[in-house]
């Protein structure tokens, strides 16, 4: 109390000679990241603690953060967007499609087909929202917005190489658009998030799943599946899911200046570009588990590729037809996507 007291008369005297006061409420900050990752898992140690050390650096110390992952301060997957902007916390990693059809727009990107590189269509991602859909993430102050590698098919008992190996299997998908993808290539989708394919894959919830290579170790998935289909190299990949990194609006507003700047500095285009290209690059260590361990892996030839491109073709139609139902131009949105990827490929 008397130290509280003293910092009162301490800000009433700055104030009364006419020093701001800002930097004194305002020295540093403290900011709470959550998320559903793994504490073991290659996002959490390649992109969220690097981000955060770098903020931390650059800031000269004055933001600093506790790092929560797995879950660690309470609710299920699904609630982290909403616990950005109620302000349960300040600053969260997430997957936009666990909950379904909230973000319709940014959808376009998890669409068969449509991923060439991580790092290019994260920009894109990026570009898009601002353009076409910047008022998806209205309710939070997005700090950035990127892809993960390829997906590709794990299952239990079965090598997938022809859509047809995959009827009857039930296939977890993480994403209201993959799970219809799944469906339009003869699977029966199973939508979870993440966390939950372990046990559903032990206790034969689900016969395989679909995810990229650099989150196959953090779920143990190497251990629980015993073969792995892979998409040739130079072709586009099956699906990719959209993440965002957003922030609590009023925690930003909060912020010095020179700490804003901070933020800024470490989001945007460039940070949406380097998370999709980190999370790309662990797909090479992530996949080493298999083969060690002498799982089966196999690599379709572009021939049996374009099975599952002609397959899954419906899937776009779908939502276009969804977003023109919504008041949009679903095949402009379509496009745009497209034109973007190709432009940050270059």
């Amino acid at each position: 109390m008397i130290q509280r007291r003293t910092l009162l008369k301490s800000t009433a005297a700055a104030a009364a000679l006419g020093v701001p006061t800002l930097g004194l409420a305002q020295q540093s900050v403290t900011l709470k990241f959550h998320t559903f990752m793994s504490p073991m898992s290659a996002v959490w140690n390649t992109m969220h603690k690097p981000w955060m050390d770098k903020v931390e650096k650059e800031s000269g110390g004055r933001i600093k953060f506790e790092a929560y992952p797995a879950m660690q301060l309470g609710g299920t997957p699904v609630q982290l967007y909403d616990q950005a902007r109620d302000g349960v916390v300040d600053v969260v990693w997430t997957l936009p499609g666990n909950t379904a059809g909230r973000f319709p727009r940014i959808e376009v990107f998890e669409l068969p087909f449509m991923l060439n590189n991580a790092e290019a269509t994260s920009k894109a991602y990026w570009e898009y929202v601002q353009t076409v859909a910047v008022d998806e993430f209205k309710d939070t102050h997005p700090i950035a917005l990127h892809v993960h590698g390829p997906g590709m098919f794990h299952t239990k008992a079965k090598q997938i190489k022809t859509p047809d190996d995959l009827k009857g299997l039930k296939m977890r998908g993480p994403t209201r658009q993959v799970t219809k993808l799944l469906q339009a290539v003869g699977a029966t989708p199973v939508g979870m998030p993440l966390p939950q394919i372990p046990d559903a894959l032990s206790k034969g919830t689900i016969d395989g799943c679909v995810i990229p290579w650099e989150v196959v170790p953090a779920v143990k998935v190497h251990e629980l599946t015993k073969f792995h289909t892979e998409f040739p190299a130079g072709h586009t990949g099956l699906y990719t899911t959209t993440f965002v990194m957003t922030m609590n609006k009023a925690k930003y507003e909060s912020l010095a200046p020179d700490l804003k700047k901070v933020i800024d500095n470490n989001s945007g285009l460039a940070t949406s570009g380097w998370l999709g290209k980190q999370q790309q690059a662990s797909d090479i260590p992530g996949r080493k588990p298999a083969v060690e361990r002498g799982n089966t892996i196999y690599t379709l030839s572009n021939a049996e590729a374009q099975e599952f491109v002609k397959r899954s073709s419906e899937v776009d139609n779908e939502w276009v037809a969804d977003m023109n139902k919504r008041g949009f131009d679903g095949k402009k949105l379509l496009q745009s996507a497209k034109d973007l990827i190709a432009k940050h490929g270059k």
